[in-house]
């Protein structure tokens, strides 16, 4: 079974790797193109150096090898099955064959059958080290070749490669900005290798703008303004640099460029606040953007070109977080955006499998008699290799990504199926589900969340929904609609973590929700506490949501005290760990049945 295991996996790593050759093949547009005279000169040269009638540049392409250039050759193309140039292509090492007829794969190729009877291929290697296809040259009478025949072949084979790189010139050019792209930063940085190996140096990536700024920009502007911003940012950077500063266009609104080899770390970052300072003072570029700037140190030809990018553009992101405008690489922060990365890179497979995301249950109590009213769904997720994950960590950044539907969908199935089996049990319980600001952006969701509670034949009020000040004022009109909606088709609303967000008592009056949750910051600081600000605050919040017409829930209640001392304010319900922790499905059965409180709802 594990060999069986291994040969599956090792068949599916060649797939892959065939599928991205066949993508880095596409990308290039050769196939099924016109003849070139700069690809057929060194075609032509191959011929006569091997003294032979017939050479071609041969593409392997899925189920064919196509011929971009051929001398002695009438057809385009063969199949690719037991064609040599597809093994040239698939080893990218070159391949030599003195007699087609005498080797026992190739005897019966298409063409062994046809003739030929020697051959030699030399690879075309793109530079990410993806074989092409081969240069190849063929004869009808069996020879060798010799070393000098070979290491002619590879050296026009390389020529064929930069040929090919040349008519692709383009993508070594941003046509905005006219300076060097990331590609040729590539480039630089390997050449720069051969004559400067562990010199010290920075690379820097200079980024003008955030992208809800790029994308503010290109919505009230047009496209056109924003490349109009480029073009100034190209003409200041390069104003300050200097005409000998090599300077490249690496992403959207990002520069980059790198140090002189003499450059230390605190007088250059120095350097850099100053170019900052200048930059923000051009007043076609500084108003409209929010420039930062990150460095990361490296030795020339020890780092990978993407490597030192992406290490410099994250602490660019840094700086404008922490409104520092400049900020030097950090591992340990860079450590923390790659595990992001990763995670989000993992969720959607978690949301396939079947042991990787589960729901456990917090329960609500009612302060005034003591029972299980209800009970709040939250995620949980043991990732295949971090373990457990805090919702915390992924919650977050999925919820900025397009699976922030899935994941909430799966939420749903997963909570309804379980109040679904409660309610078959006899157990009538409330449950809470928490949803996110971009979910309050689907005009479907309460067409979806309606359809699902009717396909388990359950009641709308027994699901009620969570979210944050923070959430409903991001875009206020569209939540008050989409909340509205979710109102009518009988749901419970509740306001999640009140007192940390920023609406308005106005607002606030509006929204067709139903409970308020005091945030547990609020409710942990009146441990202890019988006067005092902190009591003061969470009673006047108390008094100030009933008012509104608000059911109170008081969050994070550690205390058998603060417990006494809510329901005393008049606070009816709350939750936390003096009553229990989040408990796993089977574990909430328990608890229920331990207190004996299996009652309906009010």
């Amino acid at each position: 079974m594990q060999i069986c295991q291994a040969v599956a996996e090792q068949d599916f790593v060649i797939e892959q790797t065939e599928d991205a050759r066949l993508e880095a093949l596409q990308q290039l547009r050769l196939l099924d193109t016109s003849a070139s005279e700069s690809f057929d000169r060194i075609t032509r040269m191959a011929s006569q150096i091997f003294g032979l009638p017939v050479a071609a540049v041969s593409l392997t392409d899925q189920d064919r090898q196509w011929f971009k250039s051929r001398v002695g050759v009438e057809h385009m193309s063969i199949p690719r099955h037991k064609a040599p140039c597809a093994q040239v292509a698939e080893t990218t090492m070159p391949v030599v064959i003195n007699d087609l007829l005498a080797d026992p794969f190739y005897a019966d190729s298409t063409l062994g059958r046809n003739g030929t009877r020697f051959y030699a291929g030399a690879p075309l290697v793109t530079r990410e080290g993806f074989g092409l296809g081969a240069l190849c040259v063929l004869g009808t009478e069996p020879r060798q070749a010799s070393p000098a025949e070979l290491s002619a072949l590879v050296d026009l084979a390389a020529m064929v490669m930069a040929q090919i790189e040349l008519q692709h010139a383009f993508g070594r050019l941003d046509p905005v900005s006219g300076l060097p792209s990331r590609n040729q930063f590539r480039d630089d940085l390997a050449d720069l290798a051969r004559d400067g190996q562990g010199e010290p140096r920075f690379a820097v990536v200079v980024d003008f703008a955030r992208p809800d700024q790029i994308s503010q920009i290109s919505r009230v502007m047009g496209g056109a303004r924003f490349d109009d911003l480029i073009r100034e940012a190209t003409r200041s950077l390069r104003r300050i640099l200097g005409p000998q500063q090599a300077l490249y266009y690496v992403g959207l609104a990002q520069f980059a460029f790198l140090s002189p080899p003499e450059a230390a770390a605190e007088t250059y970052i120095e350097e850099l606040q100053a170019l900052l300072d200048q930059l923000r003072a051009a007043p076609t570029v500084g108003f409209v953007t929010d420039i930062s700037l990150g460095a990361r140190p490296f030795l020339v030809g020890e780092e990978a070109a993407d490597d030192l990018l992406r290490g410099s553009a994250s602490a660019a992101q840094d700086a404008r977080s922490a409104s520092a405008g400049v900020m030097l690489y950090s591992a340990c922060s860079d450590r923390v955006h790659r595990r992001q990365y990763a995670l989000l890179q993992d969720f959607a497979a978690a949301l396939v499998a079947q042991d990787q995301l589960r729901l456990v249950y917090h329960p609500r109590i009612d302060l005034a008699t003591g029972r299980c009213v209800g009970a709040e769904a939250l995620l949980r997720w043991n990732h295949p290799v971090f373990g457990e994950i805090s919702p915390a960590e992924f919650i977050p950044i999925v919820e900025q990504t397009s699976l922030a539907r899935a994941l909430t969908q799966w939420v749903l199935g997963a909570a309804l199926d379980q109040l679904a089996a409660w309610q078959g049990g006899g157990v009538a319980l409330t449950l809470s589900l928490n949803i996110s600001a971009s979910n309050l952006a689907e005009a479907d969701l309460a067409q979806r969340i309606r359809l699902a509670l009717q396909g388990r034949g359950l009641p709308a009020d027994r699901l009620e929904l969570e979210l944050t000040e923070s959430a409903i004022m991001n875009r206020p009109e569209q939540a008050l609609a989409v909340l509205q909606d979710l109102a009518g088709i009988g749901l419970t609303l509740a306001i999640d973590d009140f007192g940390t967000g920023h609406s308005s008592l106005a607002y606030l009056q509006r929204l067709p929700a139903r409970v308020m949750k005091i945030d547990q910051t609020f409710v942990r600081s009146l441990s202890g506490a019988v006067a005092g600000s902190d009591l003061v605050l969470v009673e006047t919040m108390i008094g100030l949501a009933q008012r509104l017409g608000y059911r109170v829930v008081a969050e994070g209640v550690e205390t058998a005290e603060v417990a006494d001392l809510l329901a005393r304010l008049g606070c009816e319900e709350a939750q936390g760990y003096w009553f229990s922790r989040p408990l796993e499905a089977a574990a909430f059965a328990d608890w229920l049945a331990d207190r004996a409180i299996n009652a309906p709802a009010p």
